[in-house]
């Protein structure tokens, strides 16, 4: 079985919900092959050549890519999809975004938000938040999967020895256009990839009681989260939302 994994990146640098994708597709066996879609992403490559168990780096790197824009992105990703068993992608804001379009592009049922791998064809994924486990099996010929990270252990970022292969074209779909982004700057570990996580509540009554927590977390490294009711109230911004509407943690330690 041979696998595409689109990577999760900033233009910058490969995050490391990739190598939790990694993880699983070698679960399916067969070769896996990293895809790269941005703009001036020649070190995202490059990172993701060097990655244990990559066969091999397709790199789309174009101006239209630059912000990822899911409608060009989607065409992209199907574009190579072509020789691929497996099309898989880590269950992000921008997995969830791009990774649908690229199921109905390939005109297949996407399988989403995976916590395990019982053969190439059947799979586990939590339905009705999570209280129910879920045995998937597919008929596709083609996958198209969304990756749980936290349900696997990430490869290693060195050992790798894949080469580098530049895509030919570029795809604009030329119905949305990048407007604007704020984006959310802390010294603290990011929330999905934190080993120790601080959260409040309802219970902190308010935006100023959560920096009652800054403390703590300063001093275990962790990061801070919220929940739904925290984040709805106005106490802090929705980037801290811990949960089934919010982002997904597997830390060695939460506090709440």
């Amino acid at each position: 079985m041979k696998t595409l994994i689109v990577a999760e990146h900033d233009n910058e640098s490969l995050k490391p919900a990739t190598l939790n994708a990694v993880a699983a597709a070698q679960q399916l066996g067969g070769d896996v092959d990293i895809l790269v879609v941005g703009s001036g992403c020649q070190g995202v490559a490059e990172a993701a050549a060097s990655v244990a168990g990559v066969a091999a780096v397709l790199s789309a790197d174009n101006v239209v890519y630059e912000h990822q824009l899911a409608e060009n992105v989607s065409l992209a990703i199907a574009d190579q999809a072509e020789g691929y068993d497996c099309v898989m992608a880590a269950a992000t804001a921008n997995g969830k975004n791009f990774m649908p379009r690229v199921a109905a592009l390939l005109d297949v049922a996407q399988i989403s938000d995976i916590t395990g791998i019982i053969d190439a064809d059947t799979f586990e994924r939590p339905i009705y938040a999570g209280n129910v486990m879920a045995t998937v099996k597919s008929s596709d010929v083609k996958k198209v999967i969304t990756v749980r990270t936290t349900a696997f252990d990430a490869v290693a970022t060195e050992g790798g020895t894949a080469v580098v292969q530049q895509v030919d074209g570029a795809h604009d779909a030329g119905v949305s256009r990048f407007v604007g982004e704020e984006v959310a700057v802390s010294d603290r570990p990011e929330l999905t990839a934190a080993s120790v996580v601080v959260s409040g509540g309802r219970g902190m009554q308010n935006g100023d009681n959560f920096s009652m927590l800054e403390g703590i977390a300063d001093k275990l490294n962790a990061a801070i989260g919220a929940s739904r009711a925290a984040v709805d109230a106005g106490f802090v911004p929705n980037d801290y939302q811990v949960g089934q509407t919010g982002k997904i943690v597997a830390p060695d330690l939460y506090i709440a």
